[in-house]
């Protein structure tokens, strides 16, 4: 069995208020690169999954070509391969097309059983793409998971955490998760991981390899402000309720809205 968690790369959010008016006007943000602190405890459960199945991890990340960064981080912590998806393959599109391009990468893998990625990341916060990822490969979908209880027989028994509640659920495999930061506690990476994770080559998908179909992204134009419609109060008095009941019919019957 082999676990494949998705990584993002984001800005580091500690370096985020350094960065001047200009700049986030311009989009010319030069913040440090790291892995999305969301994803740090996908990647830490995808290590503790292949040791209890005896399985492989591998971490799958889509950017730019040489932003492997956050993917070195996932192999300095004990990651056991790592791949990246070049984003020209989703040429511009949307989250639906980031899905469509992490699935197939996905499927690139030998026996992939499980999907991991953390709860949103820190520059976009939808928390969409791995539901668009579960979509495309047509897999049940685990959200807010806060444990992994049990793996065996072909089924997963996971905890996970609603509005208001905690229900344990158990689907087959395979699927795919999004954890919650209460599943681990992630690990730093250790001295040897960072020296091996160093000299790692990370291979690069491109269009090539994967058959992403041409992505629509949908274009709002012109858009203009709905005429502000102008309402009044109108409070109907009487002696008794039938009284009042009685003038607002006539005043509903008036303006034909019945």
């Amino acid at each position: 069995m082999k676990i494949a968690v998705l990584i993002k790369q984001t800005p580091d959010t500690a370096e985020l208020p350094k960065v001047s008016v200009a700049e986030a006007q311009t989009g010319a943000i030069k913040a440090t690169m790291v892995i999305n602190p969301w994803d740090e405890f996908a990647a830490e459960e995808a290590i503790a999954l292949a040791d209890r199945c005896n399985g492989d991890s591998v971490a799958i990340s889509l950017g730019k070509e040489g932003e492997v960064d956050a993917l070195k981080h996932a192999l300095a912590m004990g990651v056991g391969e790592a791949v990246l998806v070049d984003e020209s393959v989703v040429a511009g599109g949307d989250e639906w097309a980031i899905a469509a391009a992490l699935a197939e990468a996905v499927r690139r893998q030998s026996d992939v059983q499980i999907v991991l990625a953390g709860k949103m990341s820190v520059d976009g916060n939808s928390g969409v793409v791995y539901a668009g990822v579960a979509g495309k490969l047509g897999w049940d979908l685990l959200v807010n998971v806060t444990k992994i209880v049990d793996v065996s027989g072909g089924q997963m028994t996971v905890e996970q955490v609603y509005e208001g509640g905690q229900e344990t659920v158990t689907v087959p495999l395979p699927v795919v998760i999004s954890v919650a930061k209460e599943i681990n506690d992630p690990r730093y990476p250790s001295f040897m991981g960072i020296r091996k994770a160093s000299r790692a080559k990370i291979p690069t998908l491109g269009a090539g390899e994967l058959r992403v179909p041409a992505s629509r992204t949908v274009r709002w134009e012109n858009l203009r402000k709905p005429e502000e419609r102008k309402t009044a109060v109108q409070i109907f008095d009487g002696a008794t309720v039938q009284e009042k009941a009685a003038k607002l019919v006539d005043a509903l019957l008036a303006e034909k809205v019945i």
